[in-house]
Formats: structure tokens, C-alpha cells, sequence
């Protein structure tokens, strides 16, 4: 039986030995945790609607559900031509080899002054304490934010900062102590949230009028600081707390890698997931993939890089691992599946964002659409612990 070994646990990583082990391969998953987080759920961490714990599934679990092998370990050295991986503990080879670690972030001086949603885990208990410290002392002012990569437009994370800054602008209100707070939404570029069409921009302007939130747009970001964030044209915005998600680059163990990288550090793959070598000549292919947040997506401008995405590369490598070995000429691509797709979260309410060829659409989801969000949070859950069915393409 051949086997494949499978770098990262969370979206990418797991569903691919979830769906490789039901191809019956031999699967190795490597992650530097020993557990799956939620991120799409843990905006609730902040307000308290949510648990650390509840954000979490214990990677023991799924092993034991999916039957592939787990190894808690750092990736350290990928040899890719050679299908060897160096870690801190040890040293594996396989036949196949899934890229799946997620990226890093772009740097920022002082980032030691903010908190970020969609950072490391642990980061999102901490930006609690951190809102209940200034509800605790009476009021405070609060900015929250993205950055974008020039690199590389993809590997952006918004609708994760709108969300929390919502949610909290619900919790706030629901304390009586909103008037209490200045919440500004900051980013570099001109109109954050852009790539889910002018349609959504619109409302979504509206939404931060209605709700009274400063807007701080189009200005690069020049450093952090203790109390605020200072831009490039010398304008600065005062802060006592700031939550902000840089935009991906190339994980730091790419650089050390024989991987063919982007501008950005993102491994360059086909539309079937696989590394080329030689991409702008003759393709060399190692039975190699990259999938998630690792792999420098092609596709419309607008692209962007969401767990739903991640999930369709994964399943499209287990079929693609699977022809390939059985010598098949079939393959499955992740182009046609790029859309943009997510149930973005108030708190009170949600809105139906979708985004494709055709445009972008916005639809208000008032009272249910935050239970919609939860119910896909149980779902989740439950379905990769194999407690009820999975429902296809999700």
C-alpha cells in the first residue's frame, strides 16, 4: 500500500487523510499542534460566545475516527525532489507527499502591539481578556484591521476582522456601554472587502454607518505602537487595543526548501495541486502537492483564499493521488471552484456573501443567519468526527 504523508492539521491538511484513508492509503499526518482549530468559529472567542476548547478538536480524535497515523512534531526541512521531510524528532519519507502547513505572515515593526483573529490560536483568548480589561475599566477605544500582500492579492484575510469588530460592536450595545467605545476598522487599501464585488462594498459601507464605526481607509501602515497605528502620510490612529490580520506569505520552511516558490514564498502548483519544478519550461512532476493556504492560487483577481477552497483541493488531491497510482489519466482541477464563499457573522444577524465571474451578492441574514453560522460550527464538528453524515461538497 503506498503512502502518503500529509504536512498540517488544519483544513487542507485534515481533509486530505480523511479522504485518503478512505481511498485506502497509508497516511502520515505531520502537524506542529495536536489539534484541528475551527478558525471559521473562533471570531466568537473575543465576545465569549465561544470557548478555546469548543474552537478545538483534539487531532487524537480524528485519528482514531479516520485511522491515519499522527505525529505532533515542527516541520523543520522539505526535500521534495527526494519526498523527505526533516523534522525536529525525526526524519520521513513517503510515495506521495501533501504540502498542507498553512503560510506565514507578512512582518510588521511593532506587531508585538496587536493580536490577530487568524493568527496562532492562543492569540484569540488573549484579545478577549484583552476587550474585557477596557469593558472592565469603562470604556476604551478599539481598531481593528487587515493588510494585503502586493505579492501575492490571494492570501488575504477579511472577513475574520469584520466579523469580530461586529460582534463586538453587538456585545457592546447589548452592555449598554457602546457609547462608551470608539471602534474604527482600518486597512492599507482603498476599499477593504473589494474583492467580494461593489455591490457588498456598498452595503458594507452602510453597515459601519449604521453601526458608527470609523473607517481609517488607504493609508500604508507604517509601524504598530503601544497606543495607537502610525501610517505612512504621518496620520496616526490612536488605539488602547488593536486586533489586526496581516495578509499570508511564504511559510519560513519553504526558504529552506528545493520548492518552487512565487514572489510572495507560495509554492507554485497546476491546477491539479501538484508542485511543477521547472514551471516556465519543461514540468517536472515528484508526486508532490501543495494545498490550502501554502499554494500560490491562480485564478480572477478577486480570488481569495477560504477554507471551502482548501477542502476542494484536498479531495481533488486524494482523486488525483489515487489515478495516479492506478495509472489513470484523470485528474481533478481546483480552478472552476474558485469563488468566494461565507455566512459573514454580527453577532445579531449575518450576510450571505458570494462572489464569482458573474459579480459579488450580498444578502442580510437578520436573527438566522448567526444561528446558520453556528449550526455550520456543529456541523463541522461533528461531521469530520464522523458522528453524522457528511453532506456532499461540504
Amino acid at each position: 500500500m503506498k503512502k502518503v504523508l500529509i504536512l498540517g492539521g488544519g483544513f487542507a491538511g485534515v481533509e486530505a487523510a480523511i479522504f485518503l484513508r478512505k481511498r485506502g492509503y497509508r497516511v502520515t499526518l505531520i502537524s506542529d499542534r495536536d489539534y484541528f482549530y475551527i478558525y471559521p468559529t473562533s471570531i466568537w472567542i473575543p465576545t465569549g460566545e465561544a470557548t478555546f476548547e469548543e474552537t478545538c478538536i483534539p487531532l487524537e480524535d480524528l485519528r482514531r475516527v479516520h485511522g491515519f497515523e499522527l505525529i505532533v512534531d515542527e516541520v523543520r526541512e522539505i526535500h521534495s525532489r527526494e519526498r523527505r521531510v526533516v523534522c525536529a524528532n525525526g526524519e520521513y519519507r513517503c510515495e506521495y507527499l501533501v504540502i498542507a502547513m498553512g503560510s506565514g505572515k507578512v512582518e510588521y515593526e511593532g506587531s508585538e502591539h496587536f493580536l490577530s483573529i487568524c493568527g496562532k490560536p492562543e492569540e484569540a483568548p488573549k484579545i478577549k481578556e484583552r476587550i474585557d480589561d477596557l469593558i472592565a475599566r469603562g470604556g476604551g477605544r478599539i481598531a481593528m484591521g487587515f493588510g494585503g500582500n502586493p505579492k501575492d492579492p490571494s492570501n488575504v484575510r477579511g472577513g475574520p476582522a469584520f466579523e469580530v469588530l461586529f460582534n463586538l460592536h453587538n456585545r457592546l450595545k447589548k452592555l449598554g456601554i457602546r457609547d462608551r467605545f470608539e471602534l474604527t476598522f482600518f486597512a492599507p487599501m482603498q476599499k477593504p472587502g473589494a474583492r467580494m464585488g461593489e455591490k457588498a462594498l456598498k452595503m458594507m459601507d452602510l453597515y459601519f454607518d449604521r453601526l458608527g464605526i470609523r473607517k481609517h481607509f488607504g493609508r500604508k501602515i507604517e509601524r504598530f505602537e503601544a497606543d495607537g497605528i502610525l501610517f505612512g502620510d504621518g496620520s496616526r490612529l490612536a488605539s488602547d487595543f488593536t486586533m489586526f490580520i496581516p495578509a499570508g506569505s511564504g511559510h519560513p520552511v519553504f526558504a529552506n526548501s528545493d520548492l518552487p516558490l512565487n514572489d510572495a514564498g507560495l509554492i507554485l502548483i497546476n491546477d491539479y495541486c501538484e508542485v511543477v519544478h521547472d514551471y516556465d519550461e519543461s514540468p517536472e512532476f515528484y508526486n508532490v502537492f501543495a494545498i490550502g493556504d501554502s499554494a500560490a492560487l491562480d485564478g480572477p483577481d478577486w480570488r481569495a483564499k477560504q477554507g471551502h477552497i482548501a477542502e476542494v483541493m484536498a479531495r481533488n488531491v486524494a482523486f488525483n493521488i489515487d489515478a495516479i497510482a492506478k495509472g489513470s489519466e484523470e485528474r481533478r482541477g481546483y480552478l472552476e471552484h474558485i469563488n468566494i464563499l461565507c455566512v459573514m457573522d454580527s453577532g445579531d444577524g449575518a450576510a450571505f456573501v458570494y462572489r464569482d465571474d458573474r459579480g459579488g451578492r450580498m444578502i442580510p441574514l437578520p436573527v438566522v443567519g448567526h444561528w446558520l453560522k453556528k449550526g455550520w460550527g456543529w456541523y463541522c464538528r461533528n461531521s469530520k468526527l464522523g458522528k453524522i453524515p457528511r453532506i456532499p461538497g461540504l
